[in-house]
């Protein structure tokens, strides 16, 4: 579903998710700044890639669902934002995604076009990075809000890095553990475990080389290796909440979580989820959720909330 076209940024020409080449000048990059409209088919050749790209072979994608035929993954326009790339900074050496929000109103029915549009909603400086802030919304044939995504991507200040920008010890020094702050848990429920290959990445953020899913093209952007595209662990977290809370997910879903550290082709990971809280919401209900993606050893990926209508 990545099939994307090469892309101006800054002064690269830039192949989605990685390949530096000569290029342009720089655009502006200003809250507010409008990326226009894309219509989208969400045919079964789009759900197929996306299921065999995750692992995720839910039957709701192929067959009946409580909305009535086949709906696609609820994340299945996972990487809408980097269609245009012209509000990446110029300098993308080393650069992350940080943090993602989602909010989800509706299923996308397979079979049918929808529409995207984009703007810049916010900009600002953190330990070292610039952060851009890309809004994708999703509307259906009959102009309804679909779903919602908010991408924070990270960008280095400095403007000549040197070096491997982040290694795969980092993960093991003290100030990047990360523990979910637990009060009293309702309910614990897990995915299964999910062993990146290679295969996965190429599927997930192809068909061109880049930073996702070649390993020389990581290392020109400072990674020792192939870094696993931040959008796969949310697609798992997706999965996740399918499993768990079905309708309520993807007609009222919510998720806001942190990317804290980086995952890497060859690993596994898996998510899991404690409901920490259910309140009233209109005539029903909403189960707050702790998630997280860790891998084998206990490193957290991702770590954030959800929240889901349940009966």
């Amino acid at each position: 579903m990545n099939r994307l076209n090469r892309q101006v940024v800054g002064q690269y020409e830039y192949d989605v998710f990685g390949s530096l080449r000569a290029g342009s000048a720089s655009g502006e990059h200003f809250i507010g700044r409008y990326f226009g409209q894309r219509a989208v088919d969400i045919t079964p050749e789009l759900v197929q890639q996306y299921c065999e790209a995750v692992g995720d072979f839910h039957p709701w994608y192929t067959g009946r669902s409580p909305f009535g035929g086949p709906v696609a993954p609820a994340l299945i326009l996972h990487s809408e934002v980097y269609r245009d790339l012209r509000w990446y900074l110029p300098n993308i050496y080393g650069n992350l995604h940080a943090r993602q929000e989602w909010e989800l109103y509706h299923p996308l029915t397979v079979g049918e076009t929808a529409t995207t549009s984009s703007v810049i909603v916010d900009r600002y400086v953190r330990r070292g990075r610039d952060y851009i802030v890309k809004e994708v919304s999703c509307y259906g044939a009959d102009g309804r809000l679909l779903n919602r995504g908010r991408t924070h991507q990270s960008f280095l200040l400095e403007t000549k890095p040197e070096g491997v920008v982040v290694d795969k010890e980092r993960e093991k020094r003290t100030d990047r553990r990360v523990e979910t702050d637990e009060g009293e848990v309702l309910e614990e429920f897990a995915g299964a475990e999910k062993h990146i290959s290679l295969e996965m990445c190429q599927k997930f953020s192809g068909p061109h080389k880049n930073y996702h899913n070649d390993v020389e093209e990581a290392r020109k952007l400072g990674f020792p290796d192939i870094v696993v595209q931040g959008m796969m662990s949310l697609c798992f977290l997706s999965e996740l909440m399918t499993d768990r809370f079905g309708e309520g997910w993807y007609a009222g879903g919510r998720m806001n979580v942190n990317l804290v550290n980086v995952l890497w082709q060859g690993e596994s990971v898996r998510c899991l989820g404690h409901v920490m809280d259910v309140v009233p919401s209109g005539a029903g209900r909403r189960a707050h959720v702790r998630v997280w993606c860790q891998k084998a050893d206990g490193t957290k990926v991702v770590v954030g909330t959800a929240s889901a209508l349940t009966g």
